[in-house]
């Protein structure tokens, strides 16, 4: 049986330094008063996919031994938004966060532990020494074995107490809405006439009405167009996944977190017997809505949040139109985080913001195909086809009057664009924006504009694209024509989704109906001729660069396989390492796809500074191993895989080695 070797050079855990603590009831904590309990530290940051998928994943284990463990967030923000003392607080409530969260943002907890990347996880023993250092998703099976490890060990020691631990939670929003995630217009006759929850309010129906993903409430809410008369709710308001009827007073069916909707063409719903499609987020799912009925039922995916290049779907890379037609049935295809979707008339598919994995997804609801439209994983900005574009938790779509697809993508802060022609062939652009690191608020030429995180986008009746500028409180425009953003309006708080709106009479000033997710609420905003002007100038991530020679580099990934878990090598290496640069000018070699988790980089020295993409993957089964030494037949797998963008200095004296851990143990 593969076992996890813990070595006798013990490092003393640094103390946890910050502004301020949440969930604590206004207590400080430090190491100290969390002697004698297994401390689980979290570094994420409110903005990243991973970092929410970490947050599920650790429910589980904080509820099992919840008097042993303490987990605590440390969040260790990447944008300026996100350390906002006020935007983290709200955070924490918007995702059901029930332990300590420590607010660090001078990053000064983060580089005590060396993080360098998020999601990050540090298990400290109860005699205060650090036991493990994991990067990325996917830990939760191999926390499971060491947790009872160290439990069975402290006590034996009496090093171990058990009890309640420090969190404290906090009031929580009331209301209609709690942290809104998108809208949809509904028109008369498309909406709830019919449902057994509807209100009498015949003349508010009558204007047609918008239904919201009540993301916060783990329901959708059909509100009329005054965005306080509730027309029909539809879910339970508790979280989970069930199928079944999902309005009135018979409502059975539940929702984790839904983002997006759509309302697919009339022809379309009759033919399929469903109005809408939900990215039903938190579920990993696509979900349909009846209006008429209010049945909800699942559409695609079977709730194992997909990896890259796993589970039981295959990509047929031949397949027409797309860049891969995965041929797994609908309900056996794994999904990941879906945040938005689209209706596309050019390929007659909802198209899907897949945030989770970073691509765009397609889904045919009358044959049930289920394929990927564009990106390959990686997290990034790279433009051009299809197949090897790289996005970066991708969350708001729209389509425009020549059939093309644009995207608010988060990550790169950036507006991209799928470019779509008549055989399907999609080529992927970018408007504005420069990549993961590179954010901020100005307005002007496309080249030097800057957002920050966006998560909705919308075409104007004039071919313009507005942007929920959600980090920056704002809407703002892209002019196609001109080249140019501007700003339509400010002091929002995190503005979720942005619909231009249908019920205005002709003649009237267009509005636009914003998500305004902080503040539970859906408001109207004019679209004024003349825009203003805003430079409040360019920002980078004030993550700490590395500082590293020019010329050999050394890169090592370290990855200890869990205990009672061992390395999948019955194929060959199943390690893998995948590596670029940013610009591609600093990697002279060394860069490109390989097995192992040992590269030798060959940087230059006449880059100043830039960016390492490091993508390492490992693949290990359950045990115990057959007398033979080989895993058994039908064991479960696992692959363990972490994206890094690592900024770097070049200096002489900088490091020749570079070490990051898929999986450490000490």
């Amino acid at each position: 049986m593969s076992e996890t070797v813990r070595t006798h050079h013990r490092v003393r855990a640094s103390e946890l330094v910050g502004r301020n603590w949440l969930n604590t009831g206004g207590k400080s904590l430090d190491l100290e008063a969390l002697r004698g309990k297994i401390v689980l530290l979290d570094f994420w940051t409110f903005c990243c996919i991973n970092c929410l998928h970490v947050l599920d994943e650790l429910r589980p284990l904080e509820e099992q031994y919840s008097d042993v463990l303490v987990t605590v967030g440390v969040h260790s923000p990447k944008f300026e938004h996100e350390a906002d003392p006020v935007a983290l607080a709200a955070a924490v409530e918007r995702y059901d966060i029930h332990h300590p969260v420590l607010d660090d943002p001078e990053l000064e907890t983060w580089k005590a532990y060396a993080a360098r990347a998020w999601p990050t996880l540090v298990v400290i023993d109860p005699e205060g020494y650090i036991v493990a250092h994991l990067s990325g998703e996917g830990h939760a099976d191999g926390l499971a074995v060491l947790i009872p490890e160290l439990i069975a060990e402290h006590e034996a020691k009496g090093t171990l107490h058990r009890g309640s631990g420090p969190y404290v939670a906090p009031v929580a929003t009331s209301g209609t809405l709690r942290f809104p995630g998108k809208a949809l217009f509904l028109p008369p006759g498309r909406g709830s006439a019919g449902s057994s929850a509807v209100s009498d309010d015949g003349a508010a129906a009558a204007k047609g009405s918008w239904l919201v993903t009540d993301t916060g409430h783990h329901r959708l809410v059909e509100l009329g167009t005054d965005f306080q008369t509730v027309l029909a709710a539809y879910g339970t308001g508790t979280k989970g996944h069930v199928d079944g009827q999902a309005a009135g007073d018979a409502a059975t069916a539940q929702f984790n977190e839904p983002q997006g909707l759509v309302l697919l063409p009339d022809d379309v719903a009759a033919s399929v017997g469903y109005d809408v499609v939900i990215a039903d987020s938190v579920n990993h799912r696509l979900r349909g809505l009846s209006l008429r009925d209010g049945q909800a039922t699942t559409l695609v995916g079977n709730g194992i949040q997909r990896l890259l290049e796993t589970g039981p779907a295959r990509v047929d890379e031949d397949a027409a139109g797309f860049t891969g037609q995965l041929s797994a049935h609908p309900l056996d295809v794994s999904l990941s985080s879906p945040w938005d979707v689209v209706w596309s008339g050019k390929l007659n598919a909802v198209v899907v913001a897949m945030a989770g994995t970073h691509q765009i997804f397609g889904f045919d609801p009358c044959t049930g195909a289920v394929s990927i439209v564009a990106g390959n994983g990686l997290e990034g900005l790279l433009d051009g086809a299809a197949h090897e574009a790289w996005f970066a938790q991708s969350s708001g779509l729209a389509e425009d009057a020549d059939g093309n697809i644009w995207v608010a993508d988060s990550e790169t802060s950036a507006l991209r664009r799928l470019v779509i022609d008549d055989a399907g062939t999609v080529t992927v652009e970018t408007a504005v924006g420069q990549g993961l690191f590179d954010f901020g608020f100005r307005d002007g030429p496309a080249a030097g504009a800057r957002l920050q995180h966006p998560l909705g986008v919308t075409v104007l009746p004039d071919g313009s694209v507005a942007i929920a500028d959600t980090y920056n409180g704002a809407v703002r425009r892209f002019d196609p024509v001109a080249g140019t953003v501007s700003t339509l309006a400010r002091g929002l708080a995190e503005p979720s989704d942005v619909i231009v709106d249908h019920t205005q009479a002709a003649g009237s000033e267009p509005l636009l109906v914003v998500v305004e997710a902080n503040r539970h609420q859906l408001v109207y905003v004019p679209i004024p001729k003349e825009a203003q002007q805003v430079d409040e100038g360019a920002s980078r991530t004030q993550r700490p660069k590395s500082p590293v020679a020019p010329g050999l580099l050394e890169l090592t990934v370290r990855f200890t396989a869990p205990t009672g878990q061992k390395l999948d090598d019955r194929w060959g290496d199943p390690t893998q390492l995948k590596i670029s640069a940013t610009p591609p000018e600093l990697l002279l070699s060394g860069g490109g796809t390989s097995v192992g988790l040992r590269r030798t980089l060959e940087l230059s020295a006449d880059v100043p500074e830039g960016v390492l993409h490091i993508t390492a993957r490992a693949a290990a089964c359950d045990g115990p191993e057959t007398e033979d030494g080989e895993i058994p037949d039908h064991a479960a797998c696992h692959l363990y895989q972490q994206d890094w963008g690592i900024p770097v200095l070049l200096q002489a004296d900088g490091d020749t080695g570079l070490v990051l851990d898929l999986r450490g143990m000490d």
